[in-house]
Parts: structure tokens; sequence; C-alpha cells
């Protein structure tokens, strides 16, 4: 999948709340309110953080101090994305996601040793997978 999209939020004094937010991700917005609500609900944490790396803010959600998801707000929609370290590797592919996702998930370069689990959120059609996905991350120690 080609990106002709460019990541937003790269202004460092400009905090990502609700309003910046809802005008970035427009319809996605309502997605994102569920997702925060889903993380609430599994008790893990997010935080908005500016990263002098990337140049933009980034969404760090963790369990306890484990990173689970990292998310990225782009025009109309969100990104998430999950990295498995490779000796899970088994385990991420004998879920029972959609086959589109699964598909897309092989296909993904490594980055390092870890395999991105990519997500574009513009609804909530994803959400089944993704739970899936964020809850095998939650139990791999």
């Amino acid at each position: 999948m080609e990106t002709i999209n460019n990541i937003e939020l790269k202004d460092e004094n400009i905090y990502p709340d609700e309003t910046v937010l809802r005008s970035v991700l427009e319809k996605a917005y309502d997605a994102y309110a569920r997702l925060l609500e889903f993380f609430d609900q599994n008790e893990l944490v997010h935080e908005w953080r500016y990263y002098n790396d990337g140049k933009a803010w980034l969404c760090k959600v963790q369990k306890k101090k484990k990173t689970i998801v990292w998310m990225s707000a782009w025009k109309g929609y969100l990104q998430a994305v999950i990295y498995f370290p490779e000796k899970y590797l088994d385990k991420l592919y004998q879920l029972d996601l959609t086959e589109g996702m699964k598909n897309n998930i092989m296909s993904t370069k490594n980055v390092g040793k870890s395999k991105p689990c990519i997500f574009e959120i513009r609804d909530e059609k994803l959400f089944s997978d993704f739970s899936k996905v964020v809850n095998l991350k939650i139990a791999c120690k």
C-alpha cells in the first residue's frame, strides 16, 4: 500500500487535544474515541508526546511499562502500529483475523527483528482484528 498522505501533528508547540484531533482525523475521530474507551477497559494508558526523532506527535499506549501500540494522526485516519518480536510470529499468524489483515501483516517488512502490524483506523471495521492483536501483545511476556 503506497502512502500518498503525510503524518500530521508536526508542530511541537501544538498539543493534540480534542479540537486538534477532530480537525485532523475528521470522521475517524469517533473511532479514535472508541479506541480510548477500549484502552481504558483493558487498563491501558495512552499519552501523546512530541518525538524529536520523527518530528511529530505520537501516542504511546502502554500496559504497566510495556508499550503495546504506537499511534499517529493522518488526514482522515489514525494509524496504529503494534510490533511483535519474531519469536511471537507463529502466535500472531494463528489469530483468527480477516484474510486482508493477515495478508497485510505477512507482507509488511520487518523493522529490525520485529513485525509491525499496521492498522489504518478510519471507522470501527478493523476493531475486531485490532483488539485480537492488542490482546495477544498484552499476553506476550
